[in-house]
C-alpha cells in the first residue's frame, strides 16, 4: 500500500485514527472516515477517532463495506496500515446482515439465518430460548418480542438487519411554514434536512428509524419537524421535562400549520391525547410502587402512531426500553447531543431506537456560524481559612460539599455579573442553599426542581423577552431548556466530570447571537468556579480534558481577594 508522509491520517493497531487537522486533505479524510469512526477528541492539532463494533455496524447499516474502509484508510494514511487490522474491520462488519428480520406467517416475524453455525449459536442462547422457535433456515418470533430479541442478539455480538415492515400510522397532514407564526422567515438548514433524510432513507425496508446526533443549540427539534412533514402521520414525542414539552408545543405551533387542537400535552399536569402528543419520560415511567405496572405505558397504544420521537435519547430511562422493544413496528427518531450514556446502554439505543444515521461536530457548525463560539474559563479560588481544617478532616462526600459551597464563590459570581452587563446569564449549581444565597445576593429569580411549572414558564419567558437578565438554576437547566439568548453560564457546583452534564450545560449558551455569515454581537462565556487544593480540582481536570477534546479553548485563572 503506497503511503505519503504528507497525508493527514495515522492508523493505529488499537483501532484509533489520528487526524492531523493541519495536513493537506484533512477535511477530505475527515469526511471519508466519519461514516465508520466516532470522533472521540478534537483539540487544536490532532483529532482522535475510534473504530468500535457499534461504529462499524452503524457504517454497515448505512451501506458501507469493508472495502470502502480499506480504500479510505489507504487513500489518506501517512504510514502503512497495521497488518491484520483491515481483516478485523471486515469480519466485524460482516456480522451485520448475517441475521435478517423479515415478515413471517400471519402476525409473526421470521429471523432468517443462513449460516448453520450461527443458527446453532443463537439456538443455544438461554436468554432467547422462550422467545424463538426453530424453523427451516432460522427462527420464528412474535411481533411483540421484536425489540427484545434484537437487543439480546446485539449483546451477543450479532446485530440484526431489521427489514420487517413499519406501520404507516394514522394520517396527519403536517406542513412546515415558510414564515413562522412569530413573523420570522423560516426554512430548515441544510444539515437539518440532511439529518432527516438520513433517517427517512428510501422509505423501504430497513429505513425510517435511527439516531441523529447534533450539538445543543443546533435545532434538533427542527429535524423532528422535517421528518414529521415527510411522513405525515400521528406522532408521539417523548422528552425530559414539562418545560421541554411546552417548548415542543411552541415550536410546532410556530413553525408548522398544525393548530392547538391537533397537539396535546401528556404530563403530570395534563393527560390529553391528540394526533401529536408530547409526553415526559417521568410520567411514562411513573408507577405507584416498584411491584406495580407502569400505568401510563398505555399511551403508546392510545393512537395508531406512525412516528415516535425520543428527545435527548441518551437519557431514555431503562423502563422505556421495554416499551420501545414492543413498538418496533413504528418509525422512530432519536435526537441527542451526545451518544454517551452513563449506564453504557449504547447498544440498546442502537437496537431499539436505531443506528446513528447522522452527526456533525460542534466545531463544524460553530465555524459556519450556526452555533456561537464559546470561551471556557476555570476560576480557581482558595477556601476561607476557617474552612480548611473542617475540610481536611471531613469524609469524602462532605469534602465535596464543602468545596462546592465555598462562600467566596458568591463574590466571584457578583463580580462576573457586573463585568458582563450586556450578557444574558445563567448561574448553575447543585446545592439549593448555595443557590438561594446567590439568587438573593444578585437579585435574580431561582428555578429548582421544586419550582411549579407555571412559575418556571413565567421566568423563562421573561428571560426570553429580556425582562430578566439573570436566572439562577439548579440541575433542571441541564436538559432541554431553550433559552436562545443566553450568552453566559457560571457553573458554581455540579457533578463535575460528567461528560453528559458538561455537554448539556455548555449547550445552554451555544445558540448563535447573529445570523450566519455575520459576526455575532458577542461570543459565549462558560465560567466554572473551583476551590483550589480540593477534590474539585480532580473533577476540573476531567472537565478541562473533555472540553479540550471537543476543540474548545480552556483557560485557568486564579482569583485572589
Amino acid at each position: 500500500m503506497a503511503v505519503d508522509p504528507a497525508n493527514p491520517l495515522i492508523v493505529q493497531s488499537d483501532r484509533t485514527l489520528l487526524l492531523d487537522v493541519h495536513a493537506p486533505r484533512a477535511e477530505e479524510a475527515r469526511a471519508a472516515i466519519l461514516p465508520f469512526a466516532e470522533l472521540e477528541k478534537s483539540p487544536e492539532h490532532i483529532h482522535t477517532y475510534g473504530i468500535t463494533p457499534l461504529s462499524l455496524w452503524n457504517a454497515a447499516s448505512a451501506g458501507f463495506t469493508g472495502e470502502y474502509i480499506a480504500g479510505a484508510l489507504g487513500d489518506y494514511t501517512r504510514f502503512p496500515v497495521p497488518p491484520g487490522i483491515l481483516d478485523g474491520f471486515a469480519d466485524t462488519m460482516a456480522r451485520y446482515g448475517k441475521i435478517r428480520l423479515v415478515p413471517g406467517r400471519g402476525d409473526d416475524l421470521f429471523l432468517a439465518v443462513k449460516d448453520e453455525a450461527i443458527r446453532a449459536e443463537i439456538g443455544a442462547l438461554k436468554s432467547l430460548s422462550k422467545l424463538l422457535v426453530k424453523a427451516q433456515g432460522g427462527f420464528t418470533l412474535r411481533l411483540v418480542d421484536r425489540g427484545t430479541v434484537k437487543r439480546e442478539l446485539i449483546r451477543g455480538g450479532w446485530p440484526v438487519k431489521d427489514e420487517a415492515p413499519l406501520a404507516k400510522g394514522e394520517d396527519l397532514d403536517v406542513v412546515l411554514r415558510k414564515q413562522s407564526a412569530s413573523g420570522r422567515p423560516f426554512a430548515p438548514r441544510d444539515y437539518q434536512i440532511e439529518a432527516a433524510r438520513a433517517v427517512y432513507g428510501s422509505g423501504g425496508p430497513g429505513t425510517g428509524y435511527g439516531v441523529v446526533a447534533l450539538p445543543c443549540g443546533s435545532g434538533k427539534t427542527v429535524v423532528g419537524m422535517v421528518l414529521m412533514s415527510w411522513l405525515k402521520t400521528n406522532t408521539l414525542i417523548l422528552t425530559t421535562n414539562v418545560a421541554a414539552v411546552h417548548q415542543w408545543i411552541e415550536e410546532l405551533l410556530d413553525k408548522t400549520e398544525l393548530d392547538s387542537g391537533q397537539i396535546a400535552e401528556y404530563t403530570g399536569d395534563s393527560k390529553a391525547v391528540a394526533p401529536v402528543t408530547i409526553a415526559t419520560y417521568q410520567i411514562i415511567t411513573w408507577r405507584p410502587d416498584k411491584k406495580s405496572d407502569f400505568p401510563h405505558f398505555r399511551l403508546f397504544h392510545e393512537r395508531h402512531w406512525g412516528l415516535i420521537i425520543y428527545d435527548e435519547v441518551h437519557l431514555l430511562p431503562a423502563p422505556v426500553f421495554r416499551v420501545t422493544a414492543e413498538l418496533q413496528a413504528v418509525r422512530r427518531l432519536g435526537l441527542t447531543a451526545t451518544l454517551i450514556r452513563e449506564d453504557g446502554a449504547e447498544d440498546a439505543v442502537f437496537s431499539l431506537v436505531g443506528p446513528k444515521r447522522y452527526d456533525v461536530p460542534w466545531k463544524e457548525l460553530e465555524g459556519k456560524g450556526w452555533i456561537a463560539e464559546a470561551f471556557c474559563t476555570e476560576i480557581r479560588l482558595d477556601l476561607p481559612e476557617e474552612q480548611r481544617i473542617p475540610y481536611a478532616v471531613a469524609g469524602k462526600r462532605e469534602k465535596y460539599r464543602i468545596a462546592s459551597e465555598n462562600p467566596r464563590k458568591e463574590e466571584i459570581v457578583r463580580q462576573l455579573v457586573e463585568n458582563h452587563g450586556e450578557d444574558q446569564i445563567l448561574v448553575i449549581g447543585q446545592y439549593l442553599s448555595q443557590l438561594e444565597s446567590i439568587a438573593k445576593l444578585i437579585g435574580a429569580p431561582l428555578i429548582t426542581g421544586k419550582t411549579p411549572n407555571a412559575e418556571r414558564e413565567r421566568i423563562y419567558n421573561a428571560f426570553k423577552r429580556k425582562e430578566v437578565r439573570i436566572i439562577v438554576v439548579s440541575r433542571v437547566a441541564n436538559f432541554a431548556i431553550d433559552l436562545p439568548d443566553a450568552s453566559m453560564a457560571v457553573q458554581v457546583s455540579g457533578s463535575f466530570g460528567s461528560r453528559q452534564e458538561e455537554t448539556q450545560r455548555l449547550g445552554r449558551i451555544l445558540r448563535p447571537k447573529a445570523p450566519p455569515g455575520k459576526t455575532a454581537a458577542r461570543s459565549s462565556w462558560f465560567f466554572t468556579l473551583v476551590s483550589r487544593y480540593t477534590v474539585e480540582e480532580k473533577f476540573a481536570a476531567n472537565r478541562q480534558k473533555f472540553l479540550a477534546e471537543q476543540g474548545y479553548k480552556y483557560s485557568i485563572q486564579h482569583w485572589t481577594e
